[in-house]
């Protein structure tokens, strides 16, 4: 028999880690080829890891929960074959990027001893508990935390270098080594608040413990709405917000629609809807106004060369995720429309890569979808703003003809825009947000698609 050694592979050029969230064989079961053995999460995408052959599972090398660095071995394979040999997968055909080659590292071996004897993450040296906590642990963590005598609350005032301030085995092993010493350190900020680079001050609120009676229910969050919960205060913190608001007469622009959608879905098998119409005035105007396109790097602005639109989408589960359109401005209407419609599939269908969610530069929501006429958006970091339009509206308005003012029936829109005020002032955030309406209300309603 064969021993094939199954490799995280790589998921895109920004991603090196992915937590394992599940894993549907266990040792000793039959798997065929293109079975899925394991789901994986990055900080923002679900992903399956499939088998790329046909064997028995004989070891799984991590636990669910734990964080995984690409190119590690997740998995051993038994396969069919004369000879013991270690085939490792360098390159799965049908790894999560099927054009990109996964790298091999060394898994780092933690030397403690009598750690070996706590490979179960419920197995208690200590006593405490470190399931009563809000913040994500790795059970390789809490393993170094109950051998090393750590109460819960001693774990959670290490300050985690992580992602998103997670506890990483060198922040545990480091406290740990320096335990002594740790008694001066400053207790009033959190562990788990995010780590905020190139700011020279930070406040942080201290964490509120909610008391409960009998008749409420506590429900914990799921890993993505604990990430969206950091990822929010995070932009808080760094980024001074501000708020512009106009109101756009978008009448020409859904007349325009209604008149080709007919065709339109006729001829491409999809519909186009208004978001790729809002997406090509946004790139218009951020090609106006490039110092928008931007993000900033403590006392540096820097301008983004590509327009990558993030495009925020609520999935079924109540949860955000938002996908990108790379180059944006390079695409057709027709381009743009597909696109949007791409991603909004595969992002309620769970499908989306780790590479679609990276490198976004501007972000667009539309929370007109819910029949909200405005709202205030959270900055999606590290960009400068965010875009949010509300639902359309037939209004009575003032419509000035050569003849005079009169009143008319128009299909009416508010817009908001949410702006870092450190580098975007109101001059150029009202600016730019009026520039996008401009180019909404003055559609062409001509148009040939």
């Amino acid at each position: 028999m064969a021993l094939y050694k199954l490799l995280l592979p790589k998921m895109g050029e920004s991603v090196s880690e992915a937590t394992i969230t599940k894993w549907l064989k266990q040792p000793g079961d039959l798997i065929e080829e293109d079975d899925t053995l394991l789901e994986i999460a990055t900080d923002k995408v679900d992903s399956e890891v499939p088998s790329p052959v046909r064997g028995i599972l004989k070891e799984q090398l991590y636990s669910a929960d734990q964080i995984v660095q690409v190119g590690d071995i997740v998995a051993i394979i038994e396969t069919e074959g004369e000879t013991e040999t270690d085939k490792t997968v360098v390159e799965a055909e049908r790894s999560l990027t099927n054009d990109e080659p996964t790298f091999s590292t060394e898994a780092a071996n933690l030397e403690i001893p009598g750690l070996d004897q706590l490979s179960n993450p419920s197995d208690e040296v200590t006593g405490a508990n470190y399931e009563h906590t809000t913040r994500f642990y790795s059970p390789l963590v809490k393993n170094i935390a109950r051998h090393e005598g750590l109460s819960l609350e001693e774990l959670d005032r290490i300050q985690g270098t992580g992602v998103e301030g997670r506890v990483t085995k060198e922040d545990i092993l480091s406290y740990v080594a320096n335990r002594g010493s740790n008694k001066d350190i400053d207790h009033s900020k959190p562990a788990n608040a995010p780590v905020i680079k190139s700011e020279p001050t930070q406040t942080v609120p201290t964490t509120v413990h909610t008391v409960v009676n009998g008749n409420d229910e506590i429900i914990e969050m799921d890993r993505m709405r604990r990430l969206i919960a950091d990822h929010m205060v995070k932009s808080v913190q760094v980024s001074p917000h501000v708020c512009s608001f106009v109101e756009a007469d978008v009448t020409n622009l859904v007349l325009w629609r209604n008149k080709v959608k007919d065709a339109y879905k006729k001829r491409e098998g999809e519909n186009i809807t208004f978001t790729p119409l809002f997406i090509e005035a946004i790139t218009k105007a951020l090609k106006d106004f490039p110092l928008v396109n931007i993000s900033i790097d403590g006392y540096n602005i820097i301008k983004k060369k590509s327009i990558n639109i993030g495009m925020a989408a609520a999935l079924p589960n109540g949860n955000l995720i938002v996908p990108v359109i790379k180059n944006a401005d390079q695409l057709s209407l027709v381009g743009l429309s597909k696109s949007v419609n791409d991603l909004a599939q595969r992002s309620r269908a769970n499908k989306l890569k780790p590479d679609d969610t990276q490198d976004g530069t501007f972000t667009f929501t539309n929370i007109g979808a819910f029949g909200n006429i405005m709202g205030t958006p959270i900055i999606n970091q590290p960009q400068a703003a965010i875009l949010a339009v509300g639902t359309i509206t037939k209004k009575p308005a003032v419509i000035e003809t050569e003849y005079g003012d009169m009143i008319g029936i128009r299909h009416m829109m508010y817009l908001s825009l949410s702006y870092d005020h450190r580098a975007i002032d109101g001059a150029l955030g009202g600016t730019f947000l009026k520039r996008v309406a401009d180019y909404l209300e003055n559609w062409d309603s001509n148009r040939e698609i």
